[in-house]
């Protein structure tokens, strides 16, 4: 006997691209995902992070939340296990915790909870947990669904709930102590063991991924650089990741760790990827099957440059429903007419950059449309060489750093 899981994570509920609210997209793209959990029989349902967009989300989006989980948990019958990622609040994720598992929708965002041990009225029963796990018996299923809890925590929750670790190797050796612990106590044969994660991995010795500009980087988590594949315990049989945005496998082997995307594109980094949720299907000792099911609902956000009025006007006319980030090609700045023809020609030109030509040589080091893609770090760092004429020192890129991950924590 196999079990159904759906993976998916980042639905930043609430976030808008500028000033442009995405919230009718995400109910679009919730409802299809609710769809697609129920033609393909799911029997559980992880979510991996990044809930919401901010600490304090609005009315609207607490309301989609759970009007959402209602419906994709059947009214209870189909379990729900949902992590907190960096741009959620440990305390307002679990806030609703012990009515939600009264419809087996379990929420969890501080190392130290420990999910209550018990049978549901759907049949669902908690047959084991402690601080990072759980493990679940379905009623119709005859072997238990065993989950390390991994949700993003910052420097103080790390500190506090998994001791000292102020250096990268401490803190991915104290993250792998943990769950390696977890996984010998917890995780036989006799189960599905599964991995369900908010932080930034990557295969040892390869280049990391790029975060997306919609996130706060998480790749210095209390000073430490990513964490690898190789720190998730072996008895795993599928990692469920969330933060980066894009599809991908990080590692196929010896488990799949697998990042299922954002259900919507939240930056123009993201321009032209295809969303995605996770279909996985396993059983006890054996490897699972996974595929990903992309995604139709919600405006593509589109990158475009152009040099003639005439050319961008017809390509805007053709694609009514996106978003653009349009770069115009011009000797000097884009006058009043031609802006004036290029916003009211489309409703989803989130930015009208110009691009001007023949820059002389002074303003090399003057940010350029192509910087937009860099991350945070480098670009304080080509503001402090512009306004300093030097590299800040690493004292003062930590602290630099460690403000990003604190950010709008207060």
């Amino acid at each position: 006997m196999q079990i159904k899981i759906l993976h998916t994570a980042d639905w930043h509920l609430g976030k808008r691209l500028q000033e442009a609210s995405r919230l009718e997209e995400q109910k679009l793209v919730l409802e299809e995902i609710t769809e697609i959990a129920n033609s393909e029989d799911v029997d559980l349902v992880l979510i991996a992070g990044d809930i919401f967009d901010g600490f304090n989300p609005s009315h609207e989006a607490i309301e989609l939340l759970y009007k959402t989980l209602r419906k994709l948990s059947k009214n209870g019958q189909r379990p729900i296990v949902a992590i907190s990622g960096n741009h959620d609040s440990t305390q307002f994720i679990e806030a609703p915790d012990p009515l939600a598992r009264e419809m087996g929708i379990f929420f969890y965002s501080r190392y130290d909870s420990i999910i209550p041990t018990g049978k549901l009225d759907s049949g669902v029963e908690v047959v084991a947990s402690d601080k990072g796990f759980v493990s679940l018996k379905l009623p119709h299923l005859d072997f238990p669904v065993r989950i390390l809890l991994a949700p993003y925590a910052n420097e103080v929750s790390l500190r506090t709930y998994l001791g000292e670790g102020d250096r990268e190797n401490e803190l991915r050796k104290v993250l792998e102590e943990k769950w390696t612990g977890l996984a010998k106590q917890y995780c036989d044969t006799k189960g599905l063991n599964l991995f369900l994660g908010h932080f930034f991995f990557v295969k040892e010795g390869t280049t990391p991924e790029k975060e997306p500009e919609s996130e706060r980087p998480i790749l210095h988590v209390g000073g430490t650089q990513a964490l690898y594949t190789s720190n998730i315990p072996s008895q795993i049989q599928y990692a469920a990741l969330g933060h980066l945005h894009r599809y991908h496998a990080t590692t196929k082997s010896p488990f799949p760790v697998v990042y299922s995307s954002s259900p919507l594109a939240y930056s123009f980094s993201e321009a032209g990827q295809e969303k995605q949720v996770v279909l996985i299907t396993g059983e006890p000792n054996k490897p699972v099957d996974y595929k990903p099911i992309p995604l139709k609902q919600g405006r593509k956000l589109e990158r475009k440059k152009f040099n003639e009025l005439d050319t961008a006007l017809k390509w805007l006319e053709e694609n009514p429903n996106c978003f653009v980030e349009l770069t115009y090609e011009t000797e000097n700045s884009i006058d009043a007419a031609t802006r004036k023809s290029l916003l009211q020609a489309h409703d989803g030109i989130i930015n009208l950059i110009p691009y001007i030509k023949n820059l002389t040589e002074d303003a090399n080091d003057e940010l350029q449309v192509e910087d937009l893609d860099k991350d945070m770090n480098s670009l304080f760092n080509m503001y402090y060489k512009s306004e300093k004429g030097q590299l800040p020192n690493e004292e003062l890129m930590s602290i630099f750093r460690e403000i990003l991950s604190q950010d709008n924590k207060i």
